[in-house]
């Protein structure tokens, strides 16, 4: 939980496009039924058994990517995924991407979205986000943010957890007709 905060703010970068990371969501080892890797290791998750820091991509629907990014240590599941981005760098090639966009608060607010917008596919499955050409970086005039936490969404098992967070008042998150806080929360 504290990686999926943490994350907020800081700048995720593939190639020329670069985006700040303004909404994620927790997905925990052990208890939480919506984690893909609830029922135990397989061949689709074992990348989140592994050491923290790398990416965790999968397809959804049979055409859509996500991106998760390992987050406890090596042997204990844990991820975080990235569920939109405010662009920072290379647009144009986001916009290329995901073709017509009318507003640019829709390049890539959504998982799916943002992961074709930085041209992530399973290719990156297992990269090492820390360095390489898909990295996780501070971002240049980091300043303080306002966090809010909601109830993840889009899920069917252990929805109610406070497990998303979001950039408060960012135009660029997912669903942003669904961003009912937690008392309390900030």
């Amino acid at each position: 939980m504290e990686v999926a905060r943490d994350l907020l703010g800081k700048v995720l970068v593939h190639g020329p496009a670069a985006g700040m990371i303004v909404e994620t969501e927790a997905y925990l080892g052990g208890a939480d039924q919506a984690a893909h890797f609830a029922r135990g290791m397989t061949e689709r998750c074992r990348v989140v058994f592994g050491p923290p820091g790398h990416a965790y991509v999968y397809l959804i629907y049979g055409m859509y990517h996500c991106l998760n990014l390992v987050a406890e240590p090596d042997g204990q599941p844990g991820c975080v995924l990235i569920r939109a981005l405010q662009p920072v760098a290379g647009e144009r090639h986001m916009r290329a991407r995901r073709g017509a966009v009318p507003r640019r608060e829709q390049l890539a607010d959504g998982p799916g979205k943002l992961a074709c917008a930085l041209g992530l596919t399973m290719a990156h499955n297992g990269a090492d986000v820390t360095r390489g050409p898909l990295v996780v970086r501070e971002a240049a005039n980091a300043g303080k943010i306002e966090i809010a936490v909601t109830p993840r969404i889009g899920i069917r098992h252990s929805a109610d957890l406070p497990l998303r967070f979001l950039v408060a008042g960012n135009s660029f998150v997912s669903a942003r007709g669904y961003n009912r806080a937690f008392p309390n929360s900030k």
